[in-house]
This record gives structure tokens, C-alpha cells and sequence, in this order.
């Protein structure tokens, strides 16, 4: 991707108007260590700046899409290193949300403690039939607390309780039911189907997406009644819009809109 920053742990490519970032550290399984994490945070400002990106694909090269945090990193780390770890951690699952660009993730293998709670953080889940999804920290000692945020509002509490205390995996069939999975295929179609849920969302206005999705992450968690009157102020803002002007009248007039992204 022509003036994107240069990295050492992932990949990052453009396909039309659709951002691919791969975590390259297959042989940890692309465990997130504190390098990775900031550069995972840099990659998707990088892109989400970018005019022309409508929609983000993220992936994990190798056999897992990531195994959680770098335990060899947190072993014999002190308090102020964990700190800065959970701070960079939080950052990035912050950044994931609060970029206008839908962020799919495309996971094959295993998303376990930080790894699954990247993947709940995203917007969209497309994952292979044998991905397997899990919180299993009590069995270490170490309870996903970070990881318990972004799960439990990804499924019922039942099964996030289920799945921080047992620490025992969920499959892909069992995710999806659950909602935290969109889509299951198998696993050599997993890039091919995220890339086409990008591609059908970059179809739309962009900035019109940027504002449902901003609306979105805002009113899920306000009162009905608060949810409403947030909600009501971005539909009227959102129709003054000149793409929403043009979105009305293409449907008025039968035909495709000619979007301005504006």
C-alpha cells in the first residue's frame, strides 16, 4: 500500500477500496505483544486515513489467527511493563472501533484470550469451520478480564460466563449461534468470503457508513429512550448529507446512486 508505514510483525495491502491487514508471527502463533499491538494500532490508523478505504479485512497468516497475548512477554514482566501492556491493548481495541471503516475479521484456526477478544471487538467475524474461539485464562491463573469486555458484548452473558470460567473453546457453528460469528465456510474460502462482505459493503457511501457505524458503537449501550434521541439527531444530520439526497433520489427515480462520499 503505497505510503503506508513499514512493519515488522504484519502485512498490509490495499484491494480496491478494501485494507488487508495480516498478523505475520506465525511461528507465535501471532501471539500480541506490545510491539505487534502498536503496530497493529498504527496499520489501522494508517489505513482508516486513507480517502479511498471503505472497509478493513483483518487475518492471521499461519495456523492461528492469534493465540492471545505473548506470555514469554508478560513472564517475568514488573507492574509498570503489564500497565503499558493493557494500556496498548486497550488502545488498539479502541482504535478498531473508532475508525469510520468496517473492520472484518477473517479467522482460521484458533482466537483464544486477547486473540478472541480481537476478534469480538470487530464488527464483522467471517471464520473457517474448525476456528475454534476461547477465553481459557483461569486455566493459567490469569482470568481474561481485558478479553471478558469485548466477549461479553458479543454474546449472552451465560455463554461469556460459560466460556471465562471453564476456559474451554467454542467452534465456529457454536460462535455464530451465539453471535459472535457472522459466517462460517470452510476453511480455503475464509479470505474469499471476507473480502466479499468488504467489497458489498464499500459499495455504499462511505462517509454515510462511517456515521452508522460511529451510531452504532455509541447507542448499543444507552437506555432505549437515550438510544432514541441520539439515534434521531444522526438520521437528521445524516439526511441533510448529500449522499443521502442522492440515495433518494436514485430510488425515487429507479437507478443506481452516483455517490460523492459526501
Amino acid at each position: 500500500m503505497a505510503g503506508a508505514p513499514q512493519f515488522e510483525h504484519i502485512l498490509v495491502e490495499a484491494a480496491g477500496p478494501v485494507a488487508v491487514i495480516t498478523m505475520n508471527r506465525p511461528e507465535r502463533r501471532n501471539a500480541l505483544s506490545v510491539p505487534h499491538m502498536r503496530e497493529l494500532t498504527a496499520a489501522f490508523e494508517a489505513v482508516s486515513a486513507g480517502p479511498d478505504c471503505a472497509a478493513v479485512v483483518l487475518a492471521g497468516n499461519g495456523p492461528a489467527f492469534s493465540a492471545g497475548h505473548d506470555l514469554a512477554e508478560m513472564r517475568d514482566a514488573d507492574a509498570a511493563f503489564l500497565e503499558e501492556e493493557f494500556r496498548v491493548c486497550t488502545r488498539l481495541m479502541t482504535v478498531i472501533q473508532e475508525i469510520p471503516q468496517p473492520v472484518i475479521a477473517a479467522v482460521r484456526g484458533i482466537a483464544t484470550a486477547a486473540g478472541c477478544q480481537l476478534a469480538a471487538t470487530c464488527d464483522l467475524v467471517v471464520a473457517a469451520h474448525d476456528a475454534r474461539f476461547a477465553t481459557p485464562g483461569v486455566r493459567i491463573g490469569l482470568f481474561c478480564s481485558t478479553p471478558m469486555v469485548a466477549l461479553s458484548r458479543a454474546v449472552g452473558r451465560k455463554t461469556a460466563m460459560e466460556m471465562l470460567l471453564t476456559g474451554d473453546p467454542i467452534d465456529a457453528e457454536r460462535a455464530r449461534a451465539e453471535g459472535l460469528v457472522n459466517r462460517v465456510v470452510p476453511a480455503d474460502e475464509v479470505m474469499d468470503a471476507a473480502m466479499a462482505l468488504a467489497t458489498r459493503i464499500a459499495e455504499a457511501s462511505r462517509p454515510v457508513v462511517g456515521i452508522g457505524k460511529r451510531a452504532f458503537h455509541r447507542q448499543v449501550e444507552l437506555p432505549v429512550a437515550e438510544a432514541y434521541e441520539y439515534a434521531s439527531g444522526v438520521m437528521v444530520a445524516n439526511a441533510a448529507m448529500a449522499d443521502a439526497r442522492e440515495g433518494i433520489c436514485a430510488f425515487l427515480e429507479k437507478r443506481a446512486p452516483v455517490w460523492r462520499h459526501a
